[in-house]
């Protein structure tokens, strides 16, 4: 397995506004990098609320049934759909929105169900395969973006060893921005001992070192770095993304106050900007213990975030062009335990999507009348993730070559959910 390539070949965009980027004032780079962003390219935002988010405190209540629980069900705008009362600013924006009730991944492990969640399969002894966000970053990432392809948040300490996500196959090229301790990238600022001269030098001197090396060697290795590093003059001048002081107060007010909620805004901000894939973790959802009082101070927040979002985006004529995906590892149990809590659960619950390819205020699946079993539909991590490169405008037949063998993005068999997609 010595190298891979893509057996449908990658349309190749080009512009030339964003050459001359890395020259541009803080300000300018972000008006050309948003006009791009405008005139083409789509984006995924993952919200992973990880540890196993309730579906019974979401987006399939049970009210009034043993396993139920306190909250009750409230009607949305699209008749005949119900969520969480924990959700009323969802209930009034679930026109964009496609709920899927019916996940069976039959894992409730966390580290082998956020795997199997972030990959859409499993690994096997001698192949390491990309997750979602470095297969959208191959997929619609530019290789002449001044951005980053694939960026993702999680500075909680729980469960965060389980989800930063990989790069597979496919190369450090693809590999995930991952913001773990702070919310602007570490090393990204050139040091103030160093002139922008002696820097640009240094830069020249490894491209020609760089050069010479692959010379004569076939490494996709080595080409996947060589890329990476090739980038770093635009992922520098993209620092100030990360920030979101800059917003108006009124739209940091809109997202929240939260960590969890400035993230989000940063997300819209990088695709925006042109990020394929943004990923912004929640932790932590795990209520073994008092799930009630978790979920609702976790939902409450999600739903203000998740209604900013879809609200922003559409206000800038994005959400058309931008995912939205909420998703966990697993779901929590029906059954409540001694401790008012309910455990893990893979065997039906649920996620959702929103805008870019999606049909808008549409239920797929259905779960039994306690949430115990799937009454009707059952979907696997393989369909989801169909669904996702679907809506995309990505086939997920495609074919990846690694060595002699062909590796397509999704398992043989794995077919998307028609009934949610526009």
């Amino acid at each position: 397995m010595t190298g891979i390539r893509s057996i449908s070949r990658r349309r190749f965009l080009g512009t030339g506004a964003l050459g001359s980027a890395a020259a541009l004032t803080t300000r300018g780079l972000e008006q050309v990098l948003a006009a791009e962003a405008h005139r083409q390219g789509k984006h995924v935002i993952l919200l992973w609320l990880a540890g196993g988010a309730s579906q019974l405190e979401t987006w399939d209540p049970k009210p009034g049934r043993p396993t139920g629980g306190p909250f009750q069900a409230i009607s949305t705008n699209v008749p005949g759909i119900q969520i969480s009362e924990l959700m009323p600013r969802m209930a009034r924006h679930l026109q964009h929105t496609a709920i899927i009730r019916s996940l069976n991944t039959k894992d409730g492990d966390h580290g082998g169900a956020s795997r199997l969640m972030h990959l859409g399969r499993r690994d096997e002894p001698t192949v390491k395969f990309p997750d979602l966000g470095a297969i959208i970053a191959r997929e619609l990432g530019r290789t002449d973006s001044q951005v980053p392809d694939y960026v993702s948040f999680y500075t909680a300490t729980e469960g965060r060893g389980t989800s930063l996500g990989q790069s597979g196959f496919l190369g450090a090229r693809y590999n995930a921005m991952s913001l773990t301790q702070e919310q602007l990238p570490a090393n990204l600022r050139r040091l103030e001992q160093i002139s922008e001269i002696d820097h640009r030098a240094r830069g020249e001197l490894r491209d020609t070192l760089s050069d010479q090396f692959m010379r004569g060697r076939e490494s996709a290795a080595a080409a996947s770095q060589r890329e990476a590093y090739q980038r770093v003059p635009g992922l520098m001048a993209s620092e100030k993304l990360f920030d979101p002081s800059g917003e108006p107060l009124s739209m940091r007010a809109l997202y929240g106050e939260t960590l969890f909620g400035q993230q989000t805004l940063v997300a819209r901000r990088l695709v925006e900007a042109g990020v394929p894939f943004v990923k912004v973790s929640r932790a932590w959802w795990d209520s073994h213990g008092q799930n009630f009082e978790t979920h609702l101070e976790l939902v409450s927040e999600l739903d203000q975030v998740l209604d900013a979002l879809l609200t922003d985006l559409q206000q800038r004529g994005l959400l058309e062009r931008t995912l939205v995906i909420t998703l966990s590892e697993f779901g929590r149990t029906p059954a409540i335990n001694a401790s008012l809590g309910r455990d893990h659960f893979a065997t039906v619950w649920s996620c959702s999507l929103s805008g870019c390819g999606i049909l808008g205020g549409s239920v797929y699946g259905k779960s039994d009348d306690d949430g115990n079993d799937v009454a009707e539909s059952p979907v696997a991590a393989g369909e989801l993730f169909a669904t996702i490169f679907q809506a995309m405008g990505i086939d997920h037949r495609k074919e990846y070559a690694l060595g002699a063998r062909p590796v397509p993005l999704t398992n043989p068999g794995s077919e998307p959910i028609k009934a949610v997609l526009a």
